[in-house]
């Protein structure tokens, strides 16, 4: 599905955060199958290495906590220092929170997934927009979730984590126009991972899709020539109840 990956002779980078499970490892999987090279970072250092591993393309890694702006820019200087330019960043990295009826959530819950979701992918895609002006271009690609059109009952955390990155791919978008930046939001719907919750297994378990169809979408994007860009998608599994769910 992507396109060639070279510019004017050289490989394109693309840094993937949350890139150790799940789709972020399906996306980093993809890119280096495509031969884009790839950086990915997370706060497990195992699962990161597992990555790297299981690929013969060329995947490098950080250990980062995305909330710690430190952490971010040493991540991104990581990622420059081994390959010389950023194409591409895929903001990946994010927590589901625990269920709870919305009078029952807890506050301390409600502020990890805040924080982790959307200051640090804020911290993430700043850092990489001025790595991107500097360049003269890039593309910014955001996972955020069917949740941030149609929320689940019992998800007050995480449904106000993807909407306020809804509205920050929006600005991404409108800033980065004079300086060749675009951004994306992909928003994902049952894409089956081991990451999922209980509502995709058992009684009234709801249609699944293979998570690597998740990161080709994001490869495809990621992919297109500069004229072009995808501002939103939605890639969800046929016929789950999402269009009509309430």
């Amino acid at each position: 599905m992507g396109a060639m990956n070279e510019t004017q002779g050289e490989i394109r980078t693309v840094v993937v955060t949350g890139g150790g499970a799940g789709i972020g490892r399906e996306i980093a999987l993809a890119f280096a199958g495509a031969g884009w090279n790839v950086h990915i970072c997370g706060r497990t250092e195992a699962s990161l290495a597992d990555v790297c591993s299981a690929t013969a393309g060329p995947v490098t890694y950080s250990t980062c906590d995305i909330t710690d702006e430190a952490q971010v820019r040493s991540m991104f200087g990581d990622a420059l220092a081994r390959y010389g330019r950023i194409d591409a960043v895929v903001l990946n990295a994010g927590l589901p929170g625990a269920p709870a009826e919305f009078g029952d959530t807890d506050v301390e819950d409600f502020r990890r997934v805040i924080d982790t979701n959307v200051i640090g992918s804020f911290l993430c895609a700043r850092e990489a927009f001025g790595i991107m002006k500097s360049a003269g271009g890039g593309r910014v690609l955001v996972n955020c979730s069917i949740a941030a059109q149609v929320p689940r009952a019992h998800t007050a955390a995480y449904a106000a984590s993807k909407s306020a990155l809804a509205g920050l791919t929006r600005v991404l978008a409108l800033d980065g126009r004079d300086y060749g930046i675009t951004a994306t939001r992909i928003d994902i719907g049952n894409a089956k991972t081991d990451l999922l919750g209980a509502f995709t297994a058992g009684p009234g378990a709801e249609p699944m899709f293979d998570a690597r169809q998740a990161a080709e979408a994001f490869l495809y994007a990621a992919s297109l020539p500069t004229q072009a860009v995808v501002d939103h998608m939605t890639i969800t599994a046929a016929g789950m109840p999402f269009l009509g769910r309430g």
